[in-house]
């Protein structure tokens, strides 16, 4: 993460630096042929010798060249199907002020206890108490719940590791030579982490573009504040976007 400051009120803004990294639509699903109403988009790059022939095919057949990442955006109908296959997706498709949804893999912790992974007050530090202190204490009764742990019991186990999805993140500013897009807060996931970033499906989206011929271009982020940007790192490596259902 970094910060950018306003120029006028020189009020500080916590935000992570997402880069966009050559995304292009690779194929539409559709109800007749798949069931479902989505926009497949492919991001970064892959060595042709480490694809396989079928999927050789498949970027072939939409004109791209072999992506290092697939995902898929599901949209409401027809019309949102407006992203030809063979497009790219820059930057500039999002506007600063808009609201997002971010989704990615969290951080994982590996094997924790309950104290960590669920917040338990733990034990008692003194007054005979040794060796539990940080203990999760009882599983479960041994007469009325059957003698038994319920099922659901909160324990010691694997933290992180699981797909997270970051709600209402605001979009601060929007660097299209650079394909760079700041947003507001913090995203899932270590640095280099591959996020998917979509339209906020909680707050109002935005009057447009739902074509890639309706982008405007956006005027750049100052210098100074792109410099900032880039000196921190980028905390994603590929960001793949599409209109959300």
């Amino acid at each position: 993460m970094t910060a950018i400051f306003d120029p006028d009120t020189g009020k500080r803004s916590p935000c992570t630096v997402l880069q966009i990294d050559r995304n292009e639509v690779v194929a539409h699903k559709t109800r007749d042929k798949n069931g479902y109403w989505a926009v497949q988009i492919g991001a970064g790059e892959k060595q042709v010798d480490n694809v396989s022939r079928p999927m050789l095919g498949h970027f072939a057949a939409a004109g791209v060249a072999p992506k290092r990442w697939l995902y898929e955006f599901k949209v409401k109908g027809k019309e949102g199907l407006g992203v030809n296959v063979g497009e790219s997706l820059s930057a500039s498709w999002f506007q600063p002020g808009q609201w997002v949804d971010v989704r990615a893999v969290s951080r994982g912790m590996g094997f924790e206890g309950g104290m960590k992974r669920h917040g338990f007050g733990g034990q008692p530090a003194s007054h005979g108490q040794s060796l539990m202190h940080r203990g999760m204490g009882s599983a479960g009764g041994s007469q009325g719940s059957g003698s038994r742990v319920l099922p659901g019991k909160r324990m010691a186990g694997n933290m992180g590791n699981e797909r997270v999805t970051i709600k209402n993140l605001k979009v601060l500013q929007v660097d299209e030579a650079n394909g760079i897009v700041l947003v507001k807060g913090s995203v899932p996931g270590p640095k280099n982490q591959v996020v998917q970033v979509q339209d906020a499906l909680g707050k109002p989206w935005p009057s447009g573009p739902m074509t890639t011929m309706d982008i405007v271009p956006v005027h750049l982020a100052p210098a100074s504040a792109v410099a900032t940007a880039a000196a921190a790192g980028h905390a994603g490596a590929a960001v793949t976007t599409a209109t959300p259902a």
